[in-house]
């Protein structure tokens, strides 16, 4: 149960609504049970007043309706008002499994597809909520973040054209590099780690893991998720390591230069469980690359972490290398589109994200702080605390 007594010390900023799209749909109804759970039992003086009419429900979800047009064109339909509603807008931009009808062929559902939906939903609502949030788990097209050549900065425009429509804030996880917030230096974004929820589902579901220096290491792929492994190194108060790519910049393969090797900083990982930790799981070829390197230097188990597992090019790099014992668990969240061949792999630890997000959604929704949400320090703490006392017994 959140902290009741901080929450209730404010009132609603308006009557709760969710907006989970099609691409969202089941992670949003189990932030809707959460939620709708908390209040059903959250007894407080003020439940009578007129401010907190409507506070709790059976569902706060409202679906939004975006039939097609044979042509592939759309339009949002949101068949109830939402005058002076507090919004919150969930939407996955990867989920592929999602198609439509285009002059009879069948489409699978692209990024840019569930984006526009997005915008349909923002523009459906016309200016009438008091507040909208937009949730995108995966920030639409983060990938393309700066500007190497002459080329489209993808995401700021984004999250620019969002704002120029009237949300209010944005809320990301583990965004690709969160500098791209400087697009909009004057509006909300929060940009969320999913650190516990990680620790949590790893401890969970291994009981023989030693937390110490001696025992684990946490390990950086590339430089660019090198601020994610010193974290968590410095909260389990472990040491870190981290691989460099050497490149050929003479050739461009897939659109990107073709790595030459990979080279090794940090201490020793011999007999060392290993945590391998990146924001997003692609086609898994960089991932495999550095559990290899790793196995070269006589690493015990290895974990691959990532808070999206996207696969692009499947799971069968990822079974090859579970059956040659290069890789130990790989652990994401439930954030995106999970395919039932994910869930179904014995070396599969899914995270669920859908309690975090309603105790973000409660908290704002009273216009209180989420900064001790934010931070996760004291929670894996005694997270791990309680994981020793109970292999010690």
């Amino acid at each position: 149960m959140p902290n009741d007594e901080r929450i209730l010390e404010t009132m609603p900023c308006g009557t709760l609504g969710l907006i989970p799209t099609a691409s969202c749909k089941e992670l949003g109804e189990k932030v809707n049970d959460y939620l709708s759970a908390w209040r059903e039992h959250r007894e407080h003086e003020h439940q009578d007043d007129i401010a907190f009419k409507d506070y709790h429900k059976d569902s706060y979800i409202i679906e939004p309706y975006t039939p097609r047009f044979g042509s592939g064109e759309a339009k949002c339909v949101i068949n109830q008002s939402v005058r002076g509603y507090d919004l919150y807008i969930m939407v996955d931009v990867t989920n592929y499994s999602l198609t439509y009808s285009l002059c009879g062929q069948t489409n699978h559902m692209s990024p840019d597809d569930h984006f526009a939906d997005l915008k349909r939903v923002i523009a459906a609502v016309g200016g009438k909520a008091r507040r909208i949030t937009v949730i995108l788990p995966f920030l639409y097209e983060s990938r393309q973040h700066r500007r190497n050549a002459r080329e489209s900065l993808d995401c700021p425009l984004a999250l620019q054209e969002l704002f120029h429509m009237g949300i209010d804030n944005i809320i990301t996880f583990d965004a690709h590099d969160p500098r791209v917030m400087n697009a909009i230096p004057l509006n909300g974004f929060e940009n969320v780690m999913p650190s516990y929820q990680f620790i949590k589902g790893i401890l969970k579901n291994v009981k023989d893991l030693t937390i110490d220096a001696d025992h684990f290491m946490i390990i950086s792929p590339d430089e660019g998720a090198t601020q994610r492994a010193i974290y968590l190194a410095n909260v389990l108060e472990v040491d870190m390591g981290m691989f460099y790519k050497r490149r050929d910049f003479s050739k461009i393969v897939d659109g990107r230069n073709p790595i030459v090797a990979h080279e090794f900083l940090g201490s020793n990982v011999e007999g060392k469980d290993v945590l391998i930790i990146d924001d997003m799981i692609s086609s898994g070829e960089s991932m495999i690359e550095t559990a290899k390197e790793l196995k070269k230097r006589k690493a015990n188990r290895i974990f691959l972490v990532s808070t999206f597992g996207l696969f692009t090019n499947g799971l069968a790099a990822f079974d090859k290398a579970y059956e040659e014992g290069l890789i130990y668990r790989i652990v994401t969240t439930n954030l995106i589109y999970q395919t039932p061949e994910l869930l179904s792999r014995e070396y599969y630890i899914s995270c669920d994200m859908s309690k975090y997000i309603a105790y973000i959604i409660d908290t704002l929704n009273h216009d209180c702080s989420i900064s001790d949400l934010l931070n996760p320090y004291d929670r894996i703490q005694r997270y791990v605390k309680r994981y020793n006392e109970k292999k010690k017994k």
